[in-house]
């Protein structure tokens, strides 16, 4: 019989276009080794580029999911995308630290505003997910909006992107990834881990317009993660298995849209 492969939960909302959410993290885990689970917190109905309506699955639910898959399989890590309401993110705290804080990695995208604009997470929320959840991490992967966010000032450069992930490392005493997807040039990233600074860079797929890199970025890192790689090697393979699902993406002509991108999570061949 073949090895059985390390086990992953999401923990995150289902995206109808099947590009972000819980979708784009079962293709990630999948394409790197993992055996992919999930808790869904929501449902959304969007294609790329629109938000249409958002609905969040009651918090004892979302609880009930993560308590019976924890009980069911030997889970090696774990990712949260999006939560949606302060309910939703206290079910997921509470229930994460009765099972396995402190047992598991779990690697924390503090969703916040889709790439379309559309609102992801309620404002009551923001606080409960600051206060309660990013301390229970291994790590926190925010992009330069949510780096802002949760900074509470201005993220414009690679020495802001570096000085924030330096004080929001300290301030909830984890490791920080600072996304640098919206500035000029190579896609770089940087690292905070243990008071140590690391960038992390791939070339910049250009013209492309796609949703969902956040979701593909942390369930790669917690796949790679379950496997045994350190952090550092986690967060290099998985920038690499991004980048690749970027410049290889699919296009579709549609109707309505025009133009469609998509990631390409499963066609990949080599580095």
């Amino acid at each position: 019989m073949p090895s059985s492969p390390p086990v992953v939960l999401t923990i995150a909302g289902s995206d109808s276009s099947a590009g972000a959410g819980v979708q784009a993290d079962l293709k990630a885990i999948s394409a790197l080794g993992g055996y992919g689970l999930n808790a869904l917190t929501s449902v959304v109905s969007e294609t790329p580029g629109i938000v249409s309506q958002v609905r969040l699955l009651d918090a004892d639910f979302i609880a009930d999911q993560v308590r019976v898959l924890f009980g069911g399989f030997p889970i090696a890590a774990a990712k949260t995308g999006m939560l949606g309401g302060k309910e939703q993110v206290q079910a997921v705290v509470k229930t994460w630290g009765q099972l396995a804080h402190g047992r598991i990695p779990l690697v924390v995208d503090p969703v916040m505003v889709a790439t379309s604009g559309g609102r992801l997470l309620e404002d009551a929320a923001v606080r409960t997910m600051i206060d309660e959840l990013l301390p229970l991490a291994t790590l926190i992967t925010p992009n330069m909006d949510e780096a802002r966010v949760l900074w509470d000032r201005e993220v414009a450069d690679v020495k802001g992107m570096e000085a924030c992930a330096h004080a929001l490392s300290l301030r909830f005493g984890t490791a920080v990834l600072v996304k640098g997807g919206h500035l000029r040039g190579e896609a770089a990233d940087v690292l905070c881990h243990q008071n140590r600074i690391t960038w992390h860079t791939a070339p910049r797929t250009a013209g492309v317009h796609t949703h969902g890199t956040g979701c593909t970025f942390s369930a790669s890192i917690a796949t790679c993660l379950a496997r045994g790689m350190t952090l550092n090697e986690a967060v290099a393979d998985a920038k690499q298995f991004v980048s690749r699902a970027i410049s290889r993406h699919f296009a579709w002509q549609s109707a309505g849209a025009g133009v469609v991108h998509a990631l390409n999570h499963l066609q990949q061949t080599g580095a």
